[in-house]
């Protein structure tokens, strides 16, 4: 029940935003007149924002009003909120008041979207530590104040201007930002529920990333997380291109880097098959099926929020836009747009050498500097005016390839165990020892890209399966005794934790 959550809320000290529940048309209206428009209405006990939208005037709010009756008894008429930052706060507690703050995550797209439908990023790049630390507070303290045990998500709304914000909502269930936030950290957050729901405690189980430490911390990350939504709007002729607060999207993609550059490029190259990153080639391809202009305009495109507002966004760039004006337009925050606007400007250099030869009078450093950028070998050969096969050759001559990072919730203060890894460009060593050390091809960016290459199979005594030359040879087996189960070391269970 919305009203029993925002008094709660409002008993300890916080804010929730202007809201009103309503059972009937008539008193949804007489709360959008006192609220003031434009309000967002909501239909009461749904998920995935089922039945729920802006209404700028009282036509719209009739509409949406219909839609929101039809699908639950109570419509909730909110303050629009509309360009306030969207954040998250993944926390844990158990029955014993430990609580800790998993994941932090921050949405690319302002309020106005769902989260579901919008660019997140984790952690948290725009907010100042005073921001950070405060709404960490605020979120344990909410957590513990409705004696929730288990997972929680805490969403806030957060003017950029000011440092006020506002409680959206807070699900003591896992939901798909905490299955992001899991991915992210590394943290197994299901896992970690599901124990506490039997009883058990956060000191008591162990951190399945360093194997030596207790589930009881709060993961410091050195890396970027992005995640990007799927959606396949050109499918269906008749669905609202334009997105808003209901789901649309069909699935999504994470990527992990060392910089936000770099992970939201390899995310946008894993969205779409035909991008090869933030690149106006996707959005001029596509933009008569998918996009939300139908005079294909690209200020109505990045205004009206669509599959291919990103895209939208980077042909803006080419055609002349500054960050300022596009942050008028989107309500992105300007640090968002600064990387990427960087991005748009390496590529603009590329394609000003105009030939390979051009890039290699550049030099690796520079070639080094586009790749931490995120770029892919064919994006940089489309600048250049050459082939992603003979971009790869000269990198390869260089020796510019990718490091083998890990997975590291702790920072490097305790070694991680955890087989989780990535690569990036941004760094001078790997992390784990390669399986083994051999002459690469030029088209792979790391030994692990050979593990199962030419050669292992005969190399492996394991693989030596018999032939018809060589014969069958028989086992002498009894009931008892089985080759297979003999053949299978039993791990040794863990030391106790030292907890002194």
């Amino acid at each position: 029940d919305r009203d029993v959550f925002k008094a709660g809320v409002e008993s300890i000290g916080e804010q929730c935003a202007l809201s009103a529940c309503a059972d009937t048309v008539e008193d949804a209206k007489k709360a959008a007149k006192e609220i003031g428009f434009p309000v967002l209405v909501r239909a009461a006990f749904a998920l995935g924002g089922l039945g729920s939208g802006f209404a700028s005037n009282e036509e719209e709010l009739d509409v949406l009003l219909e839609r929101a009756f039809a699908n639950s008894s109570q419509v909730i008429i909110d303050e629009c909120l509309k360009g306030w930052k969207e954040l998250e706060y993944e926390v844990m507690r158990d029955s014993k008041d430990n609580c800790l703050v998993v994941c932090n995550m921050e949405n690319l797209d302002p309020m106005g979207i769902h989260t579901g439908e919008s660019i997140v990023v984790a952690p948290s790049q725009t907010l100042s530590n005073d921001e950070y630390h405060h709404l960490r507070a605020v979120a344990i303290k909410v957590i513990r104040h409705f004696g929730i045990v288990g997972e929680a998500n805490i969403q806030y709304a957060l003017d950029p201007y000011s440092k006020r914000y506002r409680i959206v909502e807070v699900n003591a269930r896992l939901s798909r930002s905490s299955a992001l936030a899991s991915k992210a950290t590394g943290y197994p957050l299901a896992y970690v529920a599901a124990k506490i729901a039997l009883g058990h405690d956060l000191i008591s189980l162990r951190n399945l990333v360093t194997r030596c430490t207790t589930a009881c911390f709060e993961p410091s990350l050195d890396y970027c997380v992005v995640k990007i939504p799927r959606w396949d709007i050109d499918k269906f002729p008749t669905v609202e291109r334009t997105l808003g607060t209901q789901m649309k999207s069909v699935g999504e993609v994470m990527s992990i880097a060392r910089s936000f550059p770099e992970a939201i490029q390899k995310a946008l190259r894993m969205v779409n098959e035909g991008s090869v990153g933030f690149d106006e080639s996707w959005y001029l391809r596509a933009r008569t099926s998918a996009g939300t202009s139908k005079e294909n305009n690209v200020e109505e495109e990045m205004r009206c929020a669509g599959p291919l507002r990103l895209w939208a966004i980077a042909h803006a760039f080419n055609t002349g836009y500054s960050v300022e004006k596009v942050h008028e337009i989107t309500r992105i925050d300007r640090w968002f747009l600064g990387k990427l606007f960087s991005v748009h400007q390496a590529r603009k250099r590329m394609e000003s050498m105009g030939s390979l030869s051009a890039l290699k009078e550049a030099g690796p450093e520079f070639l080094l500097r586009v790749k931490q950028l995120g770029f892919c070998d064919r994006q940089i050969g489309k600048a250049v005016k050459d082939t992603d096969l003979a971009v790869m050759q000269l990198r390869a001559g260089w020796n510019v390839r990718p490091c083998v990072k890990q997975v590291d919730t702790l920072a490097a203060e305790f070694p991680a165990q955890t087989n989780y890894l990535y690569l990036t460009y941004v760094g001078s060593q790997n992390d784990v020892v390669p399986l083994r050390t051999e002459k690469l091809a030029a088209h792979k960016d790391s030994l692990y890209d050979t593990a199962f290459g030419k050669g292992r199979l005969q190399e492996e005594s394991g693989f030596n399966l018999p032939t018809k030359k060589s014969g069958v040879q028989r086992v002498q087996t009894s009931p008892s005794f089985s080759p297979r189960k003999s053949a299978i070391k039993t791990e040794e269970p863990p030391p106790p934790l030292d907890l002194n």
